[in-house]
């Protein structure tokens, strides 16, 4: 099979859209990626995504990235995060019936962090990694203990003290990228290297 792959799965609103990068050797955990806010240009193509996928395929892991319902080639139209939490419910079983019962780690971007908040409440994965997540603008839900949660200093569409109010009464901690903005421009390798030492301390 080929370094990477493009898949087209049926969902709830037809078909969804996306791309498997498989690791050198043979994976040793399914990481699904989800992209920001489609309603303002979020697709799986998106720079944050992107970078979580090459940091996951560099861990040995298998890392699906999607374009939800109403993106790109997927069927459908956007539905507030509740249609798109079917979406990664498809993907995810997708996944798993291609590498099989693999360790699970859900990621999200923006939107895509509050979608995966939200599958999270029901699969309970291994790991959930939210990168700016929609606090604020979403009903985030509470996250368990062990969530990697990635915040710029200065995001403009997030604010810090948003997700600081989310976070302190989950006693959850942030990680915190100095002078990075929403979008991290010329910070990515900071989210990078952040997802990878979590990892070197995380058991799957």
């Amino acid at each position: 099979m080929k370094a990477e792959h493009k898949f087209s799965i049926p969902a709830p609103s037809g078909n969804l859209y996306g791309v498997a990068h498989l690791p050198p050797s043979a994976p040793r955990a399914i990481a699904i990626v989800a992209h920001p806010l489609s309603t303002m240009g979020g697709t799986m193509d998106n720079k944050v995504v992107t970078t979580l996928v090459k940091t996951f395929v560099e861990l040995g892991f298998v890392a699906l990235r999607f374009n939800f319902r109403g993106v790109g080639e997927s069927s459908g139209s956007f539905d507030e995060g509740n249609g798109e939490v079917e979406d990664v419910f498809s993907v995810v079983n997708y996944a798993q019936q291609e590498f099989g019962q693999l360790p699970l780690i859900l990621a999200g971007f923006s939107f895509g962090g509050y979608v995966q908040a939200r599958v999270a409440a029901a699969l309970q994965p291994n790991a959930l990694i939210l990168v700016a997540p929609a606090v604020g603008r979403f009903a985030m839900p509470q996250v368990a203990a062990n969530t990697l949660v990635i915040h710029g200093e200065l995001d403009e569409v997030i604010p810090l003290t948003e997700a600081l109010n989310w976070a302190r009464p989950q006693q959850l901690t942030i990680q915190l990228v100095p002078e990075a903005t929403h979008f991290f421009h010329g910070h990515l390798h900071q989210i990078k290297a952040i997802v990878s030492q979590y990892f070197s301390g995380h058991t799957l």
